[in-house]
């Protein structure tokens, strides 16, 4: 008797990983190359995961660019896509690296809603609201800020 096996489809993780200047200027260009490269991955423009990554994006980049800022240092962006299927969602894992590690932003559930005349504080609300899943993660030198979707075929 043979074993049955089933075939399995090829897994292809896509992923892109580049270091921008801690700067308005890089935390704005990180957001458009990394839309960019969704959309060459398959996640079209204006498509509500794109809108949800490109908020995502958008607010880690101008925090590391903003609070984990140290002179002479980048910020990184990694961004990893695992395309799904009709049977099991796609995963699309965003992540931004800085190096400064005294300045740890609070977790999930752990943010607190800023007072109605602050100008800033909500951008990990955001997150937190787009996000299926986010965490902070300490690195040497620095810390992480990863979030995740879940994307449905």
């Amino acid at each position: 008797m043979e074993a049955s096996t089933k075939a399995q489809p090829p897994v292809t993780v896509r992923v892109f990983n580049h270091q921008y200047r801690a700067d308005p200027h890089g935390a704005r260009l990180a957001r458009r190359v990394g839309l960019h490269k969704l959309h060459t991955w398959g996640i079209p423009y204006l498509s509500d995961a794109s809108e949800s990554a490109a908020l995502i994006i958008g607010e880690l980049a101008a925090n590391a660019a903003t609070h984990g800022r140290v002179p002479g240092r980048n910020f990184e962006l990694r961004l990893s896509y695992l395309p799904g299927d009709p049977a099991v969602p796609g995963l699309l894992r965003i992540e931004v690296s800085d190096t400064r590690g005294e300045r740890r932003p609070p977790g999930p559930g752990e943010i607190t809603v800023p007072d109605g005349g602050s100008d800033g504080g909500r951008g990990l609300l955001i997150v937190e609201a787009l996000a299926d899943r986010w965490a902070v993660f300490d690195r040497n030198p620095g810390k992480t800020v990863r979030a995740e979707l879940d994307l449905l075929c």
